[in-house]
């Protein structure tokens, strides 16, 4: 895979090379180390979860998903739903906002400011 922000190789290796240790089932990513931007890979396969992301984008998909969790599990009442949805739903709700299906893992900051904002609960 190549790093987005440096145009180089981002070797697949174990997520040890960023954490220290191995963490979760699968633990398999591909990580430009100079440029300190990873993605996870599904089930230690070659396949990635979503695309590279530096500190400054993972921090953005961290604050977009802790609003979107939000709303599908309730915890918020926002664009009219009172009751739980599936999370499926939830990402119905975007993609018929957006106009296009939207993936936080694939997002990119200006995304995840979007999707926060659409969330954002209404007073």
């Amino acid at each position: 895979m190549i790093c987005p922000y440096c145009k180089n190789e981002a070797p697949w290796v174990e997520n040890q090379a960023i954490y220290g240790r191995n963490f979760g089932k699968s633990y398999m990513c591909y990580y430009c180390k100079p440029c300190n931007a990873y993605v996870g890979c599904h089930n230690n396969t070659r396949k990635p979860l979503g695309t590279m992301a530096n500190k400054e984008l993972r921090d953005w998909r961290i604050k977009a998903h802790a609003v979107f969790d939000l709303l599908w599990k309730n915890e918020i009442k926002s664009k009219g739903f009172s009751k739980k949805i599936r999370r499926e739903k939830a990402y119905g709700l975007l993609e018929g906002n957006f106009g296009f299906k939207v993936h936080i893992a694939e997002s990119d900051v200006e995304m995840c400011k979007k999707i926060i904002e659409f969330i954002k609960v209404k007073e």
